[in-house]
């Protein structure tokens, strides 16, 4: 615990830290690209795809001896970032290499066999945050799966889980309540790198029969299980517009899930995307109060106004409280979600937020989650009590089952 606090606050006040981690990208320089020469190659990335030097994966491959480049592939976002959140991304051409680029977030969310055609094997170098419905994960799965069937390679340029690979929060995906923020039967927080997210999907039969690709992970050097990214000495990227440094990846957990409810802000259009709460109307001193006296673990909160310049609530003052993770180990990050729910509704009796939400953002709720029952059973008091249960069925399994597919300690 109190290496993560030091972490914690080395982050905070920017103190630095060693140089100790070594990604999948450098380490396939180190082999001099032998796994991908005489290859035409396929990249699936965006501006989070770079070396320690922010040399970009792109150019790293284009430039790479017997490696042809021959085709790009964009996720959310955009594969140069400069698309927001939700949108779709259109095809279009490189204006580095003069590849084209393919979109997966738009009319294709997985690379279609006209798209494969000519790709000997398709590399993935993306940063993920460590959560599931982080759409990042969906367009691994699909990507490996349109690969097996079109019989391409699939290789992972192993990249660090943030949040370490510890951390495993909430249920999995209910059968039948797949989306593309909630894909796979895994849990809201995972504990995965990339590469052994990738292994088991295959391993636990995720992808489908037939859908399984001859797989690769170029490893990292240096990553331990208990390293939050703060530990790894690597350049943070921004993976998308509302994750702007290392430390907003630990806030996403932990107010994302009631960031998608339209009667709420959590940030975003504010300097402090996923770090606040706020209600309009809401006493963010009593709010503060009342969730400091709940004590919990590794958790702080204080109250602030704040005025959103854009999204929800745009040019309004709100009044809520400010989330500070002093350990993220400790913190049951996830469940920050209800328990403001929960002291929301303590203080305004009746306010009952998740009834005045319209369904199109309680269905955004419910496939962020992966289980409808959560929000239903959550609905019925406002107590996190009521949920633990549900919260908690799928950890202890899966925490069993991923062991299975570790690459690092």
């Amino acid at each position: 615990m109190t290496r993560h606090i030091i972490l914690y606050l080395s982050l905070l006040f920017c103190v630095p830290v060693s140089a100790q981690v070594t990604p999948g990208i450098e380490r396939l320089e180190e082999m001099d690209f032998a796994p991908l020469r005489g290859k035409r190659v396929g990249l699936i990335t965006n501006p989070t795809g770079v070396d320690r030097t922010l040399r970009s994966t792109i150019d790293i491959l284009n430039d790479a001896p017997d490696v042809e480049l021959v085709a790009l592939f964009s996720p959310e976002h955009g594969i140069r970032g400069n698309v927001s959140a939700g949108n779709s991304v259109a095809d279009e051409i490189d204006p580095v290499t003069g590849i084209k680029i393919h979109s997966l977030h738009g009319r294709n969310l997985a690379p279609t066999p006209e798209m494969l055609r000519g790709i000997d094997v398709m590399v993935y170098d993306i940063q993920d945050v460590g959560a599931r419905s982080y759409t990042y994960v969906s367009t691994l799965g699909r990507s490996m799966a349109a690969c097996a069937r079109a019989g391409v390679e699939f290789m992972v340029l192993d990249r660090p889980d943030p949040l370490g690979g510890l951390k495993v929060e909430g249920p999995v995906v209910a059968p039948g309540e797949e989306s593309f923020v909630g894909q796979y039967p895994v849990p809201y927080l995972y504990g995965l790198t990339p590469g052994e997210l990738a292994r088991l999907l295959i391993g636990e039969g995720m992808l489908g029969q037939g859908n399984n690709p001859r797989l690769t992970v170029i490893e990292m050097d240096g990553w331990q299980r208990d390293m939050m990214y703060a530990d790894t000495g690597l350049p943070w990227i921004l993976p998308s517009p509302n994750i702007p440094t290392m430390e907003t990846a630990v806030y996403y957990p932990a107010t994302g899930i009631v960031g998608e409810l339209d009667g709420l802000s959590i940030g975003v259009g504010y300097t402090l995307p996923f770090h606040l709460f706020a209600v309009p109307g809401t006493d963010g001193i009593g709010l503060a109060r009342r969730m400091n006296a709940l004590d919990i673990p590794g958790v702080a909160f204080r109250p602030i106004a704040f005025k959103p310049g854009y999204s929800k609530h745009s040019g309004t003052t709100l009044s809520g409280v400010e989330v500070y993770i002093m350990d993220p180990e400790e913190a049951p990050l996830t469940l920050i979600n209800f328990y403001l729910l929960q002291e929301l509704e303590a203080m305004y009796p009746g306010k009952r937020l998740l009834d005045s939400e319209k369904a199109p953002s309680l269905s955004m709720m419910d496939k962020v989650i992966g289980d409808r029952r959560v929000r239903q059973q959550f609905a019925r008091r406002y107590r996190v009590d009521d949920i633990l249960q549900l919260w908690n069925k799928d950890t202890a399994d899966f925490k069993a089952t991923k062991q299975k597919y570790h690459l690092y300690r």
